[in-house]
């Protein structure tokens, strides 16, 4: 496939005929998302509010008003996007989940704290409710967030949606670059052409046209009308890099640089200066004490609440897997804890009683079989697994005994995976951090790649997510958590 001219770039992007991503009429685009996202928003608050009056009148009374709240809706709702709109959410391209929940949490209190402090002044003060305002508070915070993603998840498949993005770099750093955006359109960086000085790479790569070297920027910029580019660099000379950012980024309004960490490309940094010198801070959020103090009443409040309302679920379980196969209802299997102690993680029986040895038997006969399990130690077609085990795995149920692991403080309901003593030799020293924390029932790459990632990219994952965890990162796994298990995605 020859690769194209800019002008045939141009001509192709503008009809839509190249990475299914348009360029016409870039103008629109952020107006039109903006507008489908403040749509979005406004109506997730009013159902919020609404809501919670709804339900506060379920179980008290007097009942409070709903024409009393609809009144104060038309301030409520442009409060919001006017602090979304200043924060950067309007339409939010390149900004990622974590920060848009975090941006959403701080602006929801802030906003209900102050429409609370002012009915204070208002004569009607003593008819609005006061658990209707912490409802609305929970409930709008839970909303938002569920609406926006729907809306992204529709949006994100359109020619229109996000903005263009160019690749300056088309070596190994710039196809990890563009697999990550194409990965997760939502976020809204759409790279549509890299540019490289070794011509060696020009062409194609990961279906991205590489056609020129630096030098054709500049045009490049005029051209697509691009606003936005990554610097995908990292092993080029210090020297030579800083000429290329400083020579380069004034054509665009904002560029991100993909910085030479000691080869983790996987990590969340924060920028430092120290009297005009750049320097990258490298964090380890989660082994901060405060940090583990959070999680731990997080956990015992959360794990405490589900177990109650899951015992309906645990009795029908356990009745289902003790007529279903021969053995115990509960499955009990060491493994690696916190700073390397051992316990025994709670199951409900997946498999039948001789797993084990059916086992050694199928890797033995499977040489396919045991090539996957060597790779992902587990397989997705488990012959082992009884009827009621199949179920249970596809949609995670067989964990539900674990919330008595968390509240005996042995795991997080978040946390890394929870692994096994052999597989600690592979792990190549990677325990030594993973296991200064508590496994948890859920984390982050059981909610993104599930059974697709390897073992050596769980590893990676699961040090992401020490380094840069805060209750934001807890709570959208948690919800992300939840839609695996009703879709019974990867299990």
């Amino acid at each position: 496939m020859q690769t194209p001219t800019l002008n045939e770039l141009s001509e192709l992007l503008k009809s839509n005929q190249e990475n299914g991503y348009s360029i016409k009429k870039v103008a629109p685009r952020k107006v039109i998302a903006s507008a489908i996202l403040m749509s979005s928003d406004s109506l997730m608050i009013v159902l919020s509010v609404l809501a919670s009056v709804f339900i506060r009148n379920l179980f008290f009374t007097p009942v409070a008003s709903f024409e009393l709240y609809l009144k104060i809706l038309p301030v409520i709702v442009p409060l919001f996007l006017l602090a979304f709109y200043m924060r950067g959410l309007y339409p939010g391209f390149g900004v990622d989940a974590i920060e848009e929940v975090r941006n959403i949490f701080y602006t929801n209190s802030i906003i209900y704290g102050l429409m609370a402090g002012f009915t204070f002044f208002v004569n009607d003060f003593w008819d609005f409710s006061r658990l209707s305002f912490l409802l609305s508070w929970g409930i709008t915070f839970a909303m938002i967030p569920l609406g926006r993603s729907i809306v992204k998840k529709i949006l994100c498949e359109k020619s229109w949606w996000g903005i263009p993005v160019v690749i300056i770099g088309a070596g190994n750093a710039g196809k990890e670059v563009i697999n990550s955006l194409r990965k997760h359109k939502t976020l809204g960086l759409r790279p549509i052409v890299a540019v490289d000085d070794n011509v060696d790479t020009w062409g194609y790569i990961e279906g991205i046209p590489v056609i020129g070297g630096l030098d054709v920027i500049p045009e490049l910029q005029k051209k697509l009308n691009i606003e936005q580019s990554i610097v995908a660099m990292p092993n080029v000379q210090s020297e030579l890099q800083r000429k290329i950012i400083l020579k380069y980024s004034k054509y665009f309004e904002n560029t991100i640089v993909i910085p030479y960490l000691f080869g983790i490309s996987t990590i969340w940094v924060s920028s430092r200066e120290f009297g005009g010198i750049l320097g990258l801070e490298v964090k380890q959020k989660l082994l901060n004490k405060t940090a583990q103090l959070q999680k731990r009443v997080f956990d015992i409040v959360l794990a405490s609440i589900l177990t109650v309302l899951s015992i309906p679920i645990f009795c029908v379980l356990a009745i289902h897997i003790w007529l279903d196969s021969k053995g115990k209802i509960l499955f009990k299997q060491t493994r690696m804890g916190i700073k390397d102690s051992r316990f025994k993680i709670i199951k409900f029986r997946t498999m039948h009683t001789d797993a084990e040895e059916r086992l050694v038997d199928l890797l033995e006969k499977n040489p396919k079989l045991k090539a996957e399990y060597e790779i992902y130690h587990k397989m997705n077609d488990d012959p082992r697994l009884t009827r009621i085990g199949k179920f249970l795995r596809k949609y995670s149920f067989d964990e539900l005994p674990q919330f008595w692991n968390v509240i005996k403080g042995e795991m997080s309901l978040i946390g890394p995976r929870a692994y096994i003593p052999w597989e600690k030799i592979k792990m190549n020293g990677n325990e030594e951090m993973i296991l200064q924390v508590k496994p948890g029932i859920s984390g982050l790459w059981q909610v993104t790649d599930r059974n697709d990632s390897s073992f050596e990219e769980r590893i990676m994952i699961d040090i992401y997510y020490i380094r840069n965890w805060s209750m934001f990162l807890d709570l959208y796994i948690l919800a992300k958590t939840i839609k695996v298990v009703i879709t019974g995605k990867g299990g």
